[in-house]
């Protein structure tokens, strides 16, 4: 049988444009078809429609009893109409009648390419959402359209997200046609197609970026333990390696900083202060104090909490602008950090409590200072526990 070559070249088209597989097609035609036969004849519960894969021709049959006396022509159909189709056939046999989809009238072809168009339309949106579904909690890129009240509509290629007034960074503005990296929070599936909500403020936005740009994170030889934000201004991240013999903090810089300064880039600016982890509380909260000096730390890890004591000179640096370093290391940490100064300590009494005395830094001080290697040296200093790209230090 000859095939129906406008039929097979429109499915492989559909299939090459929409990704909607050629069966789901041809089983939503074999629907409209046993749709048009319903709206045509008033009832369709007998009829097949059937569509030949490799030829797409198609048949449309009703099957109806063959009886002595017909009663409903719609069902049953006399022995000598069903031996003019088929000789063999007998009494309780069921005979294939053909029905010729061409005497259809308007309204029933009308309905039947609704039927394939809402199909279309149904698997269009199955297959987008499932697209981004996979995409979610990951960090993709993004072309700024336009603003719709406070809030920036981004395409990501088949569709739109929306990136809410309360995802953007406070003071961030974009350009029509502007090229951006956003974190996909959640997708949705609507009636409408997909709902994409995305975010410029995640802190998983930062760890994404890095594991983009840094290959130790992505094969996870580098871990981003944690991670403190607040976007726009200030991001603190501890890392660990797996491996003894790369350092993670000089993985995550790079030669001259060219890894951090790419990510910073993106996020316009943004302050990246980057810290080694440890499993020790006390150091750990030392390290994500960085770049302020710490005279000694006494850490409680049932309690969560921390009493840090720094130089006089010290104070500032360590609390930082508006708190903000202090702050950020107690969200990195989750200990709640009551840093004091010497003098402050010392008049609470609580250095007499630790039995701190003049001169014991070294056996209060965790943090053991380590060699950087080649071609990493620039921009650290040692036992500051981080690395700080040029002109980013907290300042006092």
């Amino acid at each position: 049988m000859k095939e129906n070559k406008e039929l097979k070249e429109a499915l492989e088209l559909l299939e090459k444009e929409k990704d909607i597989s050629k069966e789901t097609l041809l089983e939503a035609i074999e629907n409209s078809l046993i749709q048009a036969c319903k709206t045509h004849f008033g009832k369709a519960d007998n009829v097949k429609a059937i569509i030949d894969r490799e030829t797409c021709n198609f048949s449309v049959y009703a099957e109806r009893e063959v009886v002595e006396n017909v009663e409903d022509p719609a069902l049953q159909i006399t022995l000598e109409e069903a031996r003019e189709i088929d000789p063999h056939l007998g009494i309780g046999d069921v005979a294939r009648v053909e029905i010729k989809s061409k005497e259809f009238g308007r309204i029933a072809t009308q309905n039947a390419k609704n039927v394939i168009l809402q199909k279309i339309r149904e698997e269009e949106r199955k297959v987008l959402f499932n697209q981004y579904y996979g995409k979610e909690k990951e960090v993709v890129t993004g072309i700024v359209q336009r603003y719709l009240g406070r809030n920036v509509s981004i395409n990501l290629g088949k569709v739109d997200a929306m990136l809410n007034e309360n995802e953007q960074v406070k003071g961030e503005t974009f350009m029509p046609t502007e090229r951006i990296k956003v974190y996909i929070l959640e997708v949705k599936d609507t009636t409408k197609g997909p709902r994409i909500l995305v975010s410029r403020t995640h802190p998983e936005l930062v760890k994404r970026l890095f594991e983009s740009e840094v290959a130790e994170v992505k094969d996870g030889t580098v871990e981003i333990r944690s991670i403190a934000r607040e976007a726009g201004s200030r991001t603190k991240m501890a890392v660990h390696s797996n491996d003894p013999n790369v350092d993670p903090v000089g993985a995550c810089v790079g030669i001259n900083g060219a890894r951090v300064n790419a990510v910073v880039e993106e996020l316009r600016g943004e302050k990246i202060d980057i810290i080694n982890w440890s499993d020790n509380s006390a150091l750990l909260i030392e390290n994500a104090l960085s770049p302020a000096k710490v005279i000694c730390v006494v850490a409680d890890d049932d309690e969560k909490t921390a009493q840090v004591i720094v130089p006089d000179y010290q104070l500032s640096l360590a609390i930082g602008k508006e708190g903000q370093n202090a702050r950020l290391a107690a969200r990195l940490t989750g200990f709640k950090i009551d840093i004091k100064s010497e003098t402050q300590a010392r008049e609470s009494g609580l250095l007499e409590e630790i039995g701190y005395e003049e001169g014991m830094e070294g056996e209060f001080d965790n943090y053991e200072g380590f060699e950087y290697e080649d071609g990493y040296e620039e921009g650290y200093e040692e036992g500051d526990g981080g690395y700080y790209p040029e002109g980013t230090e907290p300042q006092e």
